[in-house]
């Protein structure tokens, strides 16, 4: 008999409003330890609301979010990134006129533990070696891909056990685009648990366990990644 799976996180029939604007509706989702999710679909379809919603920067209308069973519907964005999720936002929204190593240390400000605190500094410059060659550097002055491995070490520092991603392709070459995803399937291999909202649906599909299709606040499709680039809708719609 198989164990039973414990989600980690689960989103149950939730809805957002801005002001008159329903931007989610009845939205249903699980993560579960240790998987890649990928939630892809098209421009305004409610992808970085969801995120948004889940770090508790969004008030939701109704429904409920439980993380490892606690209900956290209600909490504050710092308690979520205490409980062990974190961040990393659409247009990387690094602190431009600090340091590398200031903006990192920023992202650990939930933290106590100054030794452990430099172990993950240390991890990150060897996850991030970039980072590390510009680490008295200022934010500002970093490449476009550059801002954007500071923006997901940064999310990585307060040690989350579920990370959110918010386009990290956007805006990037592609060859840049390649390293930020062999990033991404690196952390998988170290046991991150990730939530991607992507523009480049068949590079998300491929790099995730599971996928959601969002249209217009609505999920409308999910399943196995692998299969859902085969899915006749997701190719027409989302593949070209």
């Amino acid at each position: 008999m198989s164990a039973v799976r414990t989600p980690l996180l689960e989103i149950k029939q939730m809805s957002v409003n801005y002001g008159g604007i329903q931007a989610l509706r009845d939205v249903n989702l699980t993560i579960y330890p240790g998987e890649v999710v990928t939630l892809i679909g098209s421009n305004g379809a409610g992808k970085s609301t969801t995120l948004r919603t889940i770090s508790r920067l969004v008030a939701l209308r109704s429904g409920q979010l439980f993380y490892e069973g606690q209900d956290i519907t209600r909490a504050r964005p710092d308690e979520v990134v205490r409980l062990g999720i974190a961040q990393a936002p659409e247009g990387r929204r690094v602190l431009t006129r600090l340091t590398v190593e200031d903006n990192l240390e920023l992202g650990a400000f939930t933290r106590t533990d100054r030794t452990e605190i430099a172990a993950t500094l240390k991890r990150q410059f060897e996850l991030f070696p970039r980072l590390a060659e510009r680490r008295q550097q200022l934010a500002g002055t970093l490449s476009g891909g550059e801002q954007q491995m500071l923006a997901i070490a940064r999310a990585l520092m307060s040690h989350p056990k579920l990370l959110l991603l918010d386009e990290p392709s956007l805006g990037l070459a592609p060859v840049i685009v390649r390293n930020i995803f062999a990033i991404i399937r690196e952390l998988r291999t170290l046991g991150v648990t990730i939530l991607l909202v992507e523009q480049n649906a068949r590079l998300a599909l491929q790099s995730a366990d599971r996928g959601y299709v969002l249209e217009t606040g609505r999920i409308t499709i999910e399943g196995v990644a692998a299969e859902l680039v085969h899915d006749e809708r997701v190719k027409q719609a989302y593949l070209g």
